[in-house]
């Protein structure tokens, strides 16, 4: 049951609690630790690494609190070593999965780069998200619009975009639903909080 006496909502999949703020969330929006080799903390953001689960937040305050605090510890009962620099760690691990997941999207035909084919992509019903590089002109992005229902993605760079479409940099993509749209869309989330502020300020505008 959830608050209230409320049946929990499972349509997001099975939940977890996070060590850092004690909140029960889906899956889809923590981040997977496991104590590896020589008792080490070792992020598993596929969630496919054997060993008990430690899940925490995917959210930069709650990964540092969790790596300054010593929860991995309590949560796996015994001592650890926590590398420094979790969150950066983390957040490139993420970056990378995002790109490679976009990449194969795009070899699927389910998502395109460029701002005339982006332009023509975000009128369609079945787009749903527009991308756009943190570091771009943000006079040349606000010329487009996320689709209708869809989704918006700004805090990949201009270089990680372009490496999601075999080109030096792209400023502009969409991506249609069916294929891998979800799961980009779902790994996207969890890089935005390792990479904007609450502010709504990426952390990351390129180089």
């Amino acid at each position: 049951m959830g608050r209230g006496g409320q049946p929990k909502d499972r349509s997001q999949g099975p939940e977890r609690k996070c060590i850092a703020t004690g909140e029960v969330r889906p899956t889809s929006g923590l981040i997977r630790f496991v104590v590896g080799p020589e008792d080490q903390i070792v992020p598993d953001v596929a969630g496919k690494l054997p060993g008990r689960g430690i899940w925490v937040s995917a959210d930069r305050a709650a990964l540092e609190k969790a790596a300054g605090k010593g929860l991995f510890a309590r949560a796996a009962k015994q001592a650890v070593t926590v590398p420094e620099g979790l969150a950066e760690q983390v957040e490139m691990m993420l970056a990378r999965r995002v790109v490679d997941l976009i990449s194969l999207a795009r070899k699927g035909g389910s998502a395109v780069a460029g701002y005339e084919k982006v332009k023509n992509w975000v009128s369609i019903e079945d787009t749903v998200a527009l991308i756009q590089a943190s570091d771009g002109s943000e006079r040349g992005k606000s010329k487009l619009s996320t689709p209708h229902g869809g989704r918006f993605i700004g805090w990949l760079t201009s270089d990680e975009l372009g490496q999601a479409f075999g080109r030096q940099t792209v400023i502009h993509a969409a991506l249609r639903a069916g294929g891998l749209a979800k799961r980009v869309v779902e790994e996207a989330q969890r890089l935005k909080g390792l990479r904007v502020s609450d502010g709504g300020e990426s952390r990351r505008k390129g180089k």
